[in-house]
């Protein structure tokens, strides 16, 4: 098995999908029109989903199958309140100016300083959220003033 994707169910494709084109740094790599689109980055593709595209045109969706409402209504995933029990974890060469360019084009919600932790490995990251309040952090090297 390898990985494929993870997809974010959204409110408001067209600002997700402008967030993440300046978040990953990348136009998106495929779209489905408003309904799907998706961002191949090496390894592990981020997908949006329009949560209200299904609901809001019928007349182009063929199912087949069982229908189970904990995973087809995606419009109520789309408005369930997000618990961020899922983080999307970013690497970068240089954290110190990835943080800068986040907080220059200032479209992250609850974007925190760059933070450390160590408990099995130490590394240094920082968190913001995306329009829907899913939790991005960003981990890469870092070299942080010694002061006494």
């Amino acid at each position: 098995m390898r990985s494929g994707a993870v997809y974010l169910v959204v409110r408001d494709f067209a600002k997700s999908l402008a967030f993440y084109e300046k978040a990953l740094e990348m136009q998106v790599s495929a779209l489905n029109g408003d309904r799907f689109a998706m961002f191949h980055n090496d390894g592990l593709n981020i997908c949006l989903m329009n949560g209200y595209y299904d609901i809001m045109h019928p007349e182009r969706v063929i199912k087949r199958g069982a229908y189970v409402p904990e995973y087809d209504d995606q419009h109520l995933i789309a408005d369930a309140e997000n618990p961020r029990k899922v983080f999307i974890n970013l690497c970068v060469a240089d954290l110190q100016s990835e943080h800068e360019r986040i907080q220059r084009l200032g479209f992250a919600d609850c974007l925190t300083p760059i933070r450390y932790i160590e408990v099995f490995s130490p590394y240094w990251y920082f968190t913001y959220q995306d329009p829907d309040g899913n939790p991005i952090e960003v981990t890469g090297s870092y070299s942080p003033e010694k002061t006494d």
